[in-house]
């Protein structure tokens, strides 16, 4: 397996995010970029992309007005006289205006949480993740399963907004760009929101997903069992879902996208399934991640795979090792 990573995705170093009613210490801290690289200790630097092959790789799952917005917040917020990382803080419910002036109300247009800061060098570590994701999708089209250190994760993003610790949703931009028949598989703990709202309808992808049961967990309004149906397979898993379950409904998953006879594998792989995560309740252990990545290697056709969450450390390297050995 070919593993991809670029330094520059280092440049999003957020400090803080908002939630139950307070400002918490970022989960998303570059340390969990350490454990991998530690547990692989193999990688290689994707190839130079000029900004416009940058941008059109992202400008397929992305709007263009979306991007823009991430490309210029920075200076914008800083403009505007503000300090500190960026956080929207008002949310249009019902319609989105347009001509929107104010930094603060652009932002709250394309964002559904505060979740997701923006620093100086987020859209730098973006456009690096662009380039490690497109040297990956390179590597496996050509063959190789492949991994991408993609930071920060990416399946929260959606076609115009960010959330979740996610801006450019790295397994959508991959299969749309694949000219392949493409197998999603999500195996964060928590739904992939933003890959459901980019690839529903596509006739040449299918997205499986399986999560925490949105009743209980984040992000709440997606990944409903009901929500299935065409190109969409949701299996919701309640808390403390140890491997045995999990493996079944990952058996599951695998054959439903089978059935479509994939060219290509994209998994969304979050090690927050993991039973010490600080943020999830599930009881993957890290013995147990060898066996479900056999489980998605069984579908015998190139795989691509990207980081999502994870955020116990120290146990994240050896899971995400634990997983890419089976490839």
């Amino acid at each position: 397996m070919r593993c991809f990573w670029d330094e520059a995705s280092r440049a999003h170093a957020p400090q803080a995010e908002f939630f139950n009613g307070a400002l918490h210490p970022a989960a998303d801290v570059v340390e969990r970029v350490d454990s991998v690289l530690a547990a692989i200790d193999r990688t290689e630097t994707p190839p130079t992309k000029s900004d416009a092959e940058l941008l059109a790789a992202a400008g397929r799952a992305h709007s263009a007005e979306y991007l823009d917005l991430l490309r210029v917040a920075w200076d914008e917020w800083q403009a505007a006289g503000r300090s500190g990382d960026i956080l929207p803080y008002a949310f249009p419910i019902h319609r989105k205006p347009r001509d929107l002036q104010r930094i603060d109300a652009r932002l709250g247009a394309h964002a559904y949480d505060t979740c997701a800061p923006i620093m100086g060098g987020t859209w730098d570590a973006l456009m690096a993740g662009t380039g490690t994701l497109l040297a990956a999708l390179d590597s496996a089209l050509a063959g190789e399963h492949s991994f991408a250190l993609t930071r920060p994760p990416g399946h929260h993003a959606g076609p115009d907004y960010m959330g979740g610790y996610s801006y450019l949703n790295w397994a959508a931009i991959a299969a749309l760009g694949s000219g392949k028949r493409t197998a999603i598989l999500d195996l964060d703990y928590h739904h992939g929101n933003g890959t459901q709202d980019i690839v529903v309808g596509q006739e040449s992808i299918r997205f499986a997903s399986l999560h925490a049961d949105p009743a209980t967990d984040y992000p709440y309004f997606w990944g409903s069992a009901e929500e299935s149906g065409g190109n969409v397979l949701n299996l919701p898993l309640p808390r403390g879902t140890a491997c045995d379950a999990y493996d079944t409904a990952l058996a599951r998953a695998c054959d439903w996208l089978a059935e479509d006879r994939p060219e290509l594998l994209v998994v969304s792989f979050g090690a927050d399934t993991f039973e010490g995560d600080p943020i999830s309740h599930f009881a993957i252990r890290t013995g147990d991640y060898a066996r479900l990545g056999a489980r998605a290697a069984g579908l015998g056709v190139p795989t691509l795979i990207v980081l999502e969450g994870g955020y116990a450390v120290d146990a994240l390297g050896h899971n995400v090792a634990a997983f890419l050995s089976s490839f």
